[in-house]
């Protein structure tokens, strides 16, 4: 949006009809965030110290506070479980993001078990409601038990067998068994049984070789999804190979066999001959000696580890008849049974004591307090990129995020120092990696797209400094040098980057600002608001397309089906209340509102859902666009932070001077604040109702700040029903100052105008703001609809005039044929945010002048000039307007004698009001 909005602020844009663009501590008890050392004398409340009351926010809140009742952690800790080599108690896990089988294999999975875990911590420290409790303390016991699994060789995963015990590999936990390697003699049979769970493709039951060059195997599966036998000294090219006929079951017990005898090779399925090699001149003599005798392991990297039972394992040095296959027979090579219940060591009953071990393929044991659903190979890894591919890394320490983010939120909330253990040797082991690596290593890390994401880590990093302080060090090793410098300097260097990737490095900064008092932290947080706020932004108050920024003040050319990251808008609220926490400027708090009202309400779906968060990735702002809440099976991002969101709307409602002498109201929002032995009682049901009532129970001197919102074209106070002569100019604060009484009541009148706002890009382009909330037409068309409004325009430049209420719908409008309604109902009707501005004639409170209403060269016309000076104190003041525009116009040559005429005329005879 255009730069007036910086240099008058909401204050003036939220005046002009012609559409100007605008934009714990510990224990529940305690639940507040961290004190600072630069908060410039301000506190936020903690969860446990405001209640929401009934509204639209309690009731988006409960709907995601049932999903959070319901839905079971186990599936969440299914992937911690697995990667750690323990049982997962027949957990599924929920796919999408998190799971193995999602989006680039997976390699973000535990992001969502973050954020599920952060919502558990703030649901229980607003409600005290002991499910969240009982859910956090599951997770945290998960946690512990994964990462000490971690830190010591595999152990068996005993199950019942065929016969007796059997070993379970699990699926994600890149464990396999390591048989000592020898050469084979040419006559050979392996039997086993096994039990598959999982359909990949080419998961080896064996494979003996040295590499992918020399090697024999037999996959459970192949590029078919049938078993296959090979044997090669050149390769793939070079097997020779016999495949089965059919898939074997899985979760059931199959015995599977391989015999070479001379040049013939047999394959068995369950005492069957299912496949034949008569010609085989190859037999495992001819491989010589291989480093490697695997089971459940390929040579090949990219190929998966088998998921599911060995039992009864055999080798032979010579070829078993049909017989002779199914019959219980021990291997004279080696021979396994698989039934011990503990340890990593499988004992051979062959009398050749050619014990098996149990590995995992990244090796191990983790480093100390590694904690991770994925092996430290993704941390790894990133070190030596230089190039983005999340197929290969996907943000490993944007996911430590959130597991780190939910571990201090957990402690917090509940006072568990099971979390705050995880958290602090979580951090131990970030800086025992970081710390070793060059300052050009991590520069080079934090600016790759996508690999090198960190969310909000930094954040996290100092709200646990400021509970044990420790690990500020680590928290300055994430610096992204060149893009603190950029915004320090307010070099606006935004245009391609990834938004929500560098949103939450913002947050982390005024944190690191607060803790070290280092002045480059604060001026690039808040050069970096600017920047955002309003140029890229869009009128619900998201920002980014397709993820990315686009240039400065390119916001028309920015509506697409992937616009406003759900995301972003949700850091953006944290950035914004972080930087009012320093500077008192209404200007962070009419964003919030605006964002807050408008995107992150309408981010979730009004209905709810035992399986899904049902929350918006992206906002479709195209033509009939229809928002979809359920994308990639519910365990992205935004999801994540969706959850978080609804379960902290109360969080920025109230702020209080750190003296306890100022109480600031930001919000609008029912809402019972306990607070130095009063209550405040905040009743309304804004942005229902156009205003809002106080009571004070108990008795106290402070000051109350009130928040005049930049739309506001009229703000009146009243206390204990005697209005209050208060200046209060939009995007301001009025204060009262007394001494409260037990009783006292204060109501706000804030009565809604309906203005247009521009894009800066393409003026015509505008939405529609009735105060706070984006209305958005109901329509299916796909193309942007035509809207005229300056007819019916009141003197206070208030289009409200246009609007005819639907009975028994609040905020529910007629527009000509149009249906209006607030964007936060989370609908999947098809809707139109923004429209294109069409005013052909020239009117005035519906007087239409017969005149045309002529446009200059940049698209601007004579009504925009008239009304951009709006509001008008009275209706000769504005006809004073309309006459000096006709004239200028006449003076050059864009409308004629006659015309000025019939406009001046149309203007004086308007009932103007």
């Amino acid at each position: 949006m255009a730069d007036g909005f910086a240099r008058r602020g909401f204050l003036k844009a939220a005046s002009l009809t012609a559409a100007t663009p605008l934009l714990s501590v510990t224990g529940r008890e305690a639940m507040a965030a961290p004190q600072t050392l630069a908060s410039s004398g301000l506190l936020p409340f903690g969860l446990s110290e405001v209640a929401l009351t009934e509204g639209v926010f309690s009731r988006k809140r409960d709907l995601v506070l049932a999903y959070a009742r319901g839905y079971d952690v186990n599936r969440l800790l299914q992937v911690f479980r697995a990667n750690a080599g323990l049982d997962t108690l027949g957990a599924i896990a929920p796919g999408g993001w998190e799971g193995l089988d999602g989006e680039a294999n997976g390699n973000l999975r535990g992001h969502f078990t973050g954020h599920f875990l952060s919502m558990l911590a703030q649901a229980y420290g607003s409600t005290g409601d002991p499910v969240y409790l009982e859910k956090i303390r599951t997770m945290l016991g998960a946690f512990v038990e994964c990462r000490a699994a971690l830190r010591r060789d595999p152990q068996v995963l005993s199950v019942p067998g065929k016969s007796g015990r059997a070993a379970e590999q699990v699926r994600g936990s890149y464990q396999y068994i390591d048989l000592p390697a020898e050469p084979l003699p040419a006559m050979f049979t392996l039997t086993a049984w096994v039990r598959p769970s999982h359909d990949a493709n080419w998961a080896r039951i064996f494979d003996f070789g040295n590499d992918n060059t020399r090697y024999l195997y037999l996959a459970a599966r192949n590029g078919s999804g049938v078993p296959r036998f090979a044997i090669t000294t050149n390769g793939p090219g070079g097997e020779q190979g016999i495949d089965g006929t059919a898939p074997l079951p899985l979760r059931e017990w199959s015995h599977v066999a391989v015999t070479i005898a001379g040049t013939t090779g047999t394959l068995y399925v369950n005492g069957v001959q299912v496949g034949t090699n008569t010609a085989m001149s190859l037999n495992p003599a001819a491989l010589g000696s291989l480093a490697h005798h695997w089971l459940g392991r390929s040579h090949f990297g990219g190929d998966p580890v088998f998921a599911g039972a060995f039992d009864d394992v055999n080798l032979f040095s010579r070829a078993l008849s049909a017989d002779e296959i199914t019959a219980s027979l021990k291997g004279d090579l080696s021979s396994y049974a698989f039934d011990e219940t503990t340890g990593g060591t499988f004992a051979d009953a062959s009398g050749r004591g050619r014990h098996a071990t149990l590995r995992r393929t990244w090796g191990g044991p983790s480093h100390p307090g590694f904690l991770a659903a994925y092996p430290e190979t993704q941390f790894i890894t990133l070190e030596t990129m230089t190039r983005p591919d999340y197929q290969v890394v996907w943000a490993p320490y944007y996911t430590a995020h959130k597991i780190l983010k939910g571990l201090v939120d957990a402690y917090r909330n509940t006072q568990d120092v099971r979390a705050l253990d995880l958290a602090d040797g979580l951090c131990d082991w970030m800086f025992s990696r970081l710390s070793k690596l060059s300052a050009e290593v991590r520069q080079r890390m934090w600016g790759i797209f996508s690999s090198g994401e960190y969310g909000g880590i930094v954040e996290a990093i100092v709200d646990l400094h400021a509970i044990t302080g420790k690990h500020l060090e680590l928290a300055r090793l994430f610096d992204l040098d060149s893009l603190i410098t950029a915004c320090a300097e307010n070099r606006d260097v935004l245009e391609g980057l990834h938004a929500n990737q560098h949103i939450p490095i913002f947050t982390g900064l005024l944190r690191l600002y607060e803790a070290t008092g280092e002045q480059r932290y604060w001026l690039a947080a808040r050069n970096f608001w600017g920047m955002v706020v309003p140029p890229r932004m869009f009128s619900i108050g998201g920002t980014s397309t397709g993820e990315f920024w686009k240039a400065r003040n390119v916001v028309a050319g920015g509506l697409s089906d992937t616009s406003a990251e759900t995301c972003c808008a949700h850091n953006m609220l944290k950035l914004s209340r972080q930087l009012f926490l320093h500077e008192q400027s209404p200007k962070y708090f009419d964003y919030y509102e605006r964002a807050l009202y408008n995107q992150i309400l309408g981010s979730k779906q009004d209905r709810a859902d035992s399986e899904l968060p049902l929350m918006t990735y992206f906002v479709d702002l195209t033509p009939g666009g229809i928002r979809d809440f359920t994308p990639k099976q519910g365990t992205t991002c935004c999801e994540g932070t969706g959850m978080e969101s609804a379960t902290k709307y109360q969080d920025s409602v109230y702020f209080r001077a750190a003296d306890d002498s100022r109480l600031y109201v930001n919000l609008y929002s029912p809402s019972v604040l306990k607070w130095k032995g009063v209550t405040v009682t905040q009743t309304t049901g804004f942005p229902v109702e156009q205003g809002t009532t106080l009571r004070i129970t108990g008795r106290a001197r402070f000051d109350l700040s009130l928040r005049v919102p930049a739309w506001a074209r009229q703000f009146t106070v009243t206390v204990n029903g005697v209005p209050q002569h208060v200046n209060a100019l939009p995007g301001t604060y009025v204060t009262l100052s007394r001494s409260w009484r037990n009783g006292d009541v204060v109501r706000v009148r804030m009565p809604f105008g309906l203005r247009t706002e521009r894009t800066p890009d393409q003026p015509l382009v505008q939405s529609l703001m009735y105060g706070p909330i984006n209305l958005v037409a109901r329509d299916a068309r796909r193309e942007l609809l035509e809207l005229g409004l300056y007819g019916r325009a009141a003197l206070s430049g208030d289009l409200a005039g246009n609007l005819q209420p639907v009975a028994g719908r609040p905020l529910h409008f007629r527009l000509g044929e149009l249906t209006l309604a607030p964007f936060f109902e989370g609908t999947e009707d098809a809707y139109h945010s923004y429209f294109r501005r069409a005013e052909p004639k020239i009117a005035f409170a519906g007087v239409d002048s017969g005149v045309a209403n002529p446009v200059r060269a940049d698209g601007s016309t004579f009504l925009d000039e008239v009304w951009v000076a709006a509001p008008f104190s009275s209706r000769s003041v504005f006809l004073d307007r309309v006459t000096a525009v006709a004239r200028r116009w006449v003076g050059e040559g864009l409308m004629s004698v006659a015309d000025h005429d019939r406009v001046i005329r149309t203007a004086r005879n308007a009932p103007m009001r």
